[in-house]
């Protein structure tokens, strides 16, 4: 399986996440009853220090070098149901957002490209990228790397490709790495045409990593491509989202999946990412060039239904 996945630091794809020390398993059994409005000065189960480097998990304060395990346990949890999570966060349009996030990108009509998809273990978005460069362009020379944290969810995309005209060619390939982190060797910088990440990086500890990172990996003229969910617009239309998330999707994760714990978590996640201005700067930082700091034409994002969901691009140079 490894040799087939071709897994960049290569771990048996069962998560050792699930021996995590006592105290971190605490903090996710705790997190089903969190309130939902952030607390910033609050802390969670896991004890910690006031030298400690903290971070976000949902709504909990936790050292950050806690998320990985906390996040890898959430993702272990919900990986043969990610389809029915992302109908659930989304009232099931997630699916018309990624085709039209792909579309958007319009991979195959300047010829062949090498991408990148992280945080993108399912292949959800690798295969509508080779399907829409088939499709639309004839072109069958376009290749994916699929690259994931999370060796379940790996293994849920190597299945869904197994069913595929791209499985055992060189279109596409799976890899275990980190996002923050990919190794050099593995992941030359200067390399990829195309990075797209979509719904994965507000659950990694160091957004910022993650853009450094993407900076390095994608060759000069190269393009960030991120959908992600992010901050609803019409105060009223978000507090009728907020009293739809924090009500009936944890309710559905208890429903659907037996894991109220885990789509909590998620829930919060959203909340407590940056919205659209703030990561737009981020990306900026980072070294991209993108549009101006606002949304639509001319600007740095696109809002999906009103800023439920915002597709951000940047363009190395």
């Amino acid at each position: 399986m490894h040799r087939t996945l071709r897994l960049a630091n290569p771990r048996p794809l069962l998560s050792s996440a699930r021996a995590q020390p006592r105290h971190l398993v605490a903090v996710r059994h705790n997190h089903q009853n969190a309130s939902p409005a952030p607390a910033a000065s609050s802390s969670s189960g896991a004890n910690v220090s006031n030298d400690q480097r903290t971070t976000h998990f949902g709504f909990q304060t936790v050292p950050e070098e806690a998320k990985e395990s906390l996040v890898r346990n959430v993702f272990d949890s919900v990986a043969s149901s990610y389809d029915v999570m992302n109908d659930a966060m989304s009232m099931g349009v997630h699916r018309l957002w990624k085709d039209d996030f792909v579309a958007r990108l319009k991979p195959g009509a300047r010829g062949p490209l090498r991408c990148i998809d992280v945080a993108g273990g399912t292949g959800d978005i690798a295969l509508r990228i080779l399907d829409f460069a088939r499709e639309k362009y004839a072109d069958r020379e376009t290749s994916v790397d699929v690259v994931d944290i999370n060796g379940e969810m790996l293994k849920e995309g190597f299945k869904r490709f197994k069913k595929t005209m791209y499985h055992n060619t060189p279109q596409i390939a799976f890899k275990e790495a980190n996002a923050q982190a990919m190794p050099e060797a593995e992941f030359p910088s200067n390399t990829y045409d195309l990075y797209t990440i979509a719904f994965g990086i507000r659950n990694c500890t160091s957004v910022p990593d993650v853009l450094k990172e993407a900076y390095r990996v994608l060759k000069p003229g190269g393009t960030f491509a991120c959908l992600e969910f992010s901050r609803v617009n019409n105060p009223l239309f978000r507090s009728i989202y907020d009293q739809y998330s924090f009500s009936v999707i944890p309710l559905l994760g208890t429903l659907l999946a037996g894991d109220r714990a885990s789509y909590q978590y998620l829930v919060e996640s959203i909340r407590r990412f940056p919205p659209q201005p703030e990561f737009a700067k981020m990306i900026q930082d980072a070294g991209f060039v993108t549009g101006e700091l606002h949304e639509g034409k001319g600007g740095a994002w696109i809002d999906l239904w009103d800023g439920i969901a915002s597709i951000h691009t940047g363009v190395k140079l």
